[in-house]
Formats: structure tokens, sequence, C-alpha cells
């Protein structure tokens, strides 16, 4: 299976640099957000609808090397993955440009 995270280009850029993406909500919360499939689109409308230079990372859970868990977001009442920990860059299997 495959879960999604949304990147801003330039992130990804320093991402390939040091080897390792983490997120700003990795320091701030503990954790990375990621998203089913099926939950991108809501999460695109709700927090990312007038941004640009947005990128769609697909990731295979299996080659994680941090912890992952899915928890509640008692917001919209779903189950979202969250990485606790670096998201190491061969488990990106495909990035995508997101057009809004």
């Amino acid at each position: 299976m495959n879960d999604l995270s949304c990147g801003i280009k330039n992130k990804w850029e320093a991402a390939l640099k040091h080897g390792f993406y983490e997120a700003d909500s990795l320091k701030e919360e503990g954790f990375i957000h990621l998203s089913k499939q099926d939950q991108v689109k809501g999460v695109l409308q709700r927090y990312y609808r007038d941004q640009k230079d947005l990128l769609l990372l697909h990731i295979d859970e299996t080659k994680l090397t941090a912890e992952l868990k899915y928890e509640i977001a008692l917001s919209v009442n779903e189950l979202f993955p969250h990485l606790f920990g670096r998201l190491n860059l061969d488990a990106v299997t495909e990035i995508t440009a997101i057009e809004q």
C-alpha cells in the first residue's frame, strides 16, 4: 500500500541534499503528517488550497525506517498515518507535481 504526503518543492530539494525529509511538523508535533490516497483531495482543500509548487510523495510504508502509526484526526474523524521520525528517501516510490 502507498501512503501519500504533500511537500513543497524547495523542501524536497533540501531533502535530496540531506538524504532525508523532515517536515516542520516533526519538530513542532513530533511526527510527519501523511495521508492515504483517498484522503489527499480533502487535505489539499483544507490546508493547501492556495499553495503553489506542491509535490505529492508516494511512499511505500514497508520501506519506512521510522515508526508509522495510524491515529484519529478529531477535526475530520478519520484515521491518518503519522510518521514518528524522518522520512527515508528510499521509501519514496514516486513524486508527482500537484496542479491546483
